[in-house]
């Protein structure tokens, strides 16, 4: 019966989507270990008794998961993981150890996965497993992002922010002037902002919730959700860190309104006050400390993908997804971590993958390949104008500036069209034939 699954195409594609996700991890493992630190495998098995980074995280993963399950086992769930976290705080208090919840949620999970082996056969074991990898892989994407973090600030010894920046004088310095306005804002703006930037995935996992809260009733998940990507945006974009390492104004331009830039690397001390002067850009060496992570923007990337999936919701949900997305545009820009250019990029970059995902689960066509690939030429032209026009679009703001915003609108423009057209049409209601009138 295996072997019969696995002959059919989509438990293939599984199956090997699995494999390369742990032979992805399994080079991240071997990579942090190279620079003296532990692993996204390390660092999770280690969670499972120490203080984990994110307590939150943990539960909006197991949340996740319990969307396979019944309103009683999730209450039961819930209560097993509250108990065991109890139980850890006491232990930790007693010890006077370092303080944080979050081990209850990653024991059940775990617990879960045992029981789909062990107690659950034929379908409802691969649904709980499901629900168990789903709840797992969000926690892993966010251990997988720190160690690429870490690799290309060692691999990466000099950071092309004044391409960036020059670039970004097409935009009017947007990262300059959002940081002015919310220094204005003192610090109940910045704190705002910064739990925005800070909660972007439990955020998603409120809106996945939604997308997901008829897979215990109907016993399947949807072919599509925000969750798939989510995570390969976190999978792709990382990548580009690599061909394209930058660090970001605060840390390029010295010390801004909320922290120390980049202290003895910055330039000058400009941001937010003093916009960078145009001159000729070349590449500058920096620290081996600060991520390359600004081009893209996967935060805006992110948001925007919360913002696309929220749209078929409620309304509260609606609004949520348009405020969690207009937080985090001004967090990314108030705090100095992205030029404008950024989140250009982002945004593209996240219409692109989620119109690569729709068009991979309702089966490749013509207008699917049209979308994607003007999406990933779009934003291939986005990099190659920043690295190799960036003194053309400075000089000529006028011209370069509507050409960023109207390509990005096409993307946009482009992905409601398509995915319009692919929405399921209501079936027109029969009406009854008119009978003749008896006389």
């Amino acid at each position: 019966m295996v072997f019969a699954a696995w002959r059919q195409p989509r438990a293939l594609l599984w199956t090997a989507a699995a494999l390369v996700a742990l032979g992805f991890l399994v080079a991240l493992e071997i990579a942090a270990r190279h620079y003296g630190v532990q692993g996204p495998i390390a660092n999770q098995v280690r969670e499972v008794v120490f203080a984990p980074k994110s307590g939150p995280l943990l539960y909006a993963s197991m949340a996740l998961m319990m969307v396979v399950l019944t309103w009683r086992q999730r209450f039961i769930a819930m209560g097993t993981a509250v108990g065991i976290d109890i139980v850890f705080f006491l232990v930790r208090w007693a010890v006077d150890a370092e303080m944080m919840f979050g081990n209850g949620a990653l024991w059940v999970m775990m617990g879960c996965a045992v029981i789909a082996v062990t107690r659950r056969t034929g379908s409802e074991r691969v649904l709980l497993l499901k629900g168990v990898g789903l709840g797992l892989l969000l926690v892993a994407g966010r251990k997988t992002g720190d160690i690429w973090l870490l690799i290309t600030s060692k691999t990466r010894p000099t950071v092309l922010d004044q391409y960036v920046a020059t670039a970004d004088h097409a935009l009017g310095n947007p990262s300059w002037v959002v940081g002015r306005l919310v220094n204005a804002t003192g610090p109940i703006g910045a704190h705002v902002l910064d739990y925005v930037y800070i909660q972007l995935a439990v955020a998603a996992v409120i809106v996945a919730l939604y997308q997901l809260r008829n897979v215990a009733v109907e016993r399947r998940f949807p072919g599509h959700h925000l969750v798939r990507t989510f995570l390969v945006i976190g999978l792709l974009g990382p990548a580009i860190y690599m061909i394209f390492p930058v660090v970001g104004p605060i840390f390029t331009y010295g010390t801004g309104a909320f922290g120390t830039g980049g202290e003895h690397w910055a330039l000058a001390n400009l941001w937010p006050h003093t916009p960078p002067p145009i001159a000729a850009p070349h590449a500058i060496p920096f620290d081996e400390i600060t991520p390359r992570n600004c081009m893209p923007s996967l935060h805006t990337a992110w948001a925007t993908t919360i913002f696309i999936h929220s749209r078929k919701g409620p309304r509260l949900l609606r609004y949520a997804g348009v405020f969690w997305l207009v937080a985090t545009l001004g967090a990314t820009l108030g705090f100095g971590y992205h030029y404008g250019v950024d989140i250009i990029a982002g945004v593209v970059f996240a219409f692109t993958i989620d119109a690569a995902l729709r068009a991979l689960d309702r089966g490749w066509d013509r207008s699917g390949i049209q979308l994607v690939a003007y999406g990933t030429a779009v934003f291939t032209l986005l990099l190659v104008s920043y690295r190799y026009l960036p003194m053309q679009m400075a000089r000529h703001p006028e011209v370069f500036g509507p050409l960023l915003v109207l390509a990005t609108a096409s993307v946009v423009y482009g992905y409601m069209r398509t995915t319009r057209l692919w929405e399921p049409k209501a079936a027109p209601v029969q009406q009854p034939e008119p009978q003749p009138e008896l006389v």
